[in-house]
This record gives C-alpha cells, sequence and structure tokens, in this order.
C-alpha cells in the first residue's frame, strides 16, 4: 500500500500512475471537499485532518510501505508533520514538488513571507485581493485595519475557510468563497467589481492559476505581490513519471 498525501490537482494524476503501475493507493485529503482521485479499483480516499502520531497509525493500520507526500506547495506543516512520521514509521518519504514556472510578468514584487507580502500590498493605499488561502489571513486583516484599504479574500467555500475569515475580523462582504482554479475573466470580474489594486498570490505555479491571476492583473493595471515558494527538503520530484519510477526502485 501507498499513502499518497494530496489535496492539489497533482492528486489524480499521481494516484492514477501508481495504481496503474500495480500498486494500491490511499489518497489522504485534510478536508472532505470535492477532488476527483481517479476511479482506479487500486485507489482509495479517506478525508480529515492527521496529526502526526495518527500518520504513523495509519501507516501501520494499512501496511503502507512508502509516503507519498504531495500536498500543497506552501503546506509547511503538513510537510514536516509527514516527514517526520514516515521516520517514525520507518518507511520512505517521497515529495512531489510542483515544478517551478518561470514568469514573464514586469514589476512582480516577490516577498519571503506572509507578513512582508502584506505590508508591501497595502503600501499602495488601494484595495487588495489576497488569493492565498485561509491560513495567513492575520496579518494581511491587519494592515487592511491599519491603513484602512479593504481586502477581499477568496478562500475555499469550506467551513474551516470560513471560520478562520471570521477569526480573523473579515466581514462576509469581503469574502469570496469559491474553489478555483479560476479563468482570466472570472478573476478580472473580481478586480473589477471590488476596484481591486493589488493582487496577493503564492507561487503556486501553472496548475494553481497564478498565469491567470498575472494576465488579469496586467490586463486591468494591478500590482501583483508574489509570495515566494518555500525551500522543500527530502527527495523530491517534479515529474509523476520520475515519481513512479523511484516507487519502483524502492518497491524492488
Amino acid at each position: 500500500m501507498i499513502l499518497l498525501l494530496g489535496g492539489t490537482s497533482e492528486t489524480k494524476p499521481i494516484a492514477i500512475a501508481l495504481a496503474a503501475a500495480g500498486y494500491a493507493v490511499l489518497v489522504s485529503t485534510a478536508t472532505d471537499n470535492a477532488l476527483d482521485v481517479g476511479d482506479h479499483p487500486k485507489i482509495t480516499r479517506r478525508a480529515g485532518r492527521l496529526t502526526q502520531e495518527g500518520m504513523v497509525e495509519l501507516v501501520k493500520e494499512n501496511e503502507v510501505a512508502i509516503f507519498i507526500d504531495a500536498t500543497h506547495p506552501f503546506a509547511i506543516v503538513a510537510h514536516e508533520t509527514a516527514q517526520k512520521a514516515a521516520s517514525l514509521a520507518g518507511i520512505p518519504y517521497i515529495r512531489y514538488q510542483r515544478p517551478s514556472t518561470q514568469y514573464d510578468s514586469e514589476g512582480i514584487l516577490y516577498a519571503e513571507s506572509h507578513e512582508q507580502a502584506a505590508a508591501s500590498a497595502f503600501s499602495f493605499g488601494k484595495p487588495v485581493l489576497l488569493t492565498t488561502g485561509s491560513r495567513n489571513l492575520l496579518p494581511y486583516a491587519e494592515k487592511s485595519r491599519a491603513s484602512g484599504s479593504r481586502v477581499i479574500a477568496r478562500v475555499l467555500p469550506h467551513p474551516e475557510s470560513l471560520d478562520a475569515c471570521k477569526q480573523a475580523g473579515l466581514p462576509s462582504a469581503s469574502v469570496i468563497a469559491k474553489r478555483g482554479p479560476f479563468s482570466v475573466d472570472e478573476n478580472l470580474e473580481v478586480i473589477r467589481n471590488f476596484n481591486i489594486g493589488v493582487i496577493v498570490t503564492k507561487d503556486s505555479g501553472s496548475s494553481g492559476g497564478v498565469p491567470e491571476k498575472l494576465e488579469a492583473a496586467r490586463m486591468a493595471g494591478c500590482r501583483v505581490v508574489m509570495v515566494r515558494k518555500p525551500d522543500g527538503s527530502g527527495t523530491s520530484f517534479d515529474s509523476v513519471p520520475q515519481l513512479v519510477a523511484e516507487v519502483r526502485q524502492r518497491l524492488s
């Protein structure tokens, strides 16, 4: 059995490729959001957040032979927890790292942290569209209140995300609860409806909808603040065939 931590758009192709190679795959996601993981008979899915101890127990219960981490590139806590759990369980840990993307747009303001991104975004005195998810809302909400510039947060339509918005003090009128990816036109509609002047995004690659955000920002004359991708650790691959080949070698 292979334990695949997923939740991103890459989950399905990875799961299908592993199942097609003959491996039983248990896909584990933190939430029960709708996610296509493929309909191969060797693929099963469970949902719910796992602690380090919970991951180790799941490994034992399902006789997992290898741990594959395909969670979001910015899910730092999930990566660290998975690595420690794999080590404790005595099985290999492999990470799927979303391929890096080269952006042609000029004038992108890069930030090393959400605190830095928030300071940069609200320095222009214009409404900010926040597309970085619900996990790091507080620095943006605080800068919004201090500067007087409105922040619009686009988050997943999940109770956890909506609760995070409330905890950060964001009114419901400043929250867009939708699941992406979003087209250029959909991004433009939000920009125009809320008179957005700055877009904050994470460097989450093409599958994260970044090119569409950048094009919409270019067309609307918006500034873009991009939070850099954190450095990964452990054995990682940015190609599904290479990942499957590594699994074959490890389990041969």
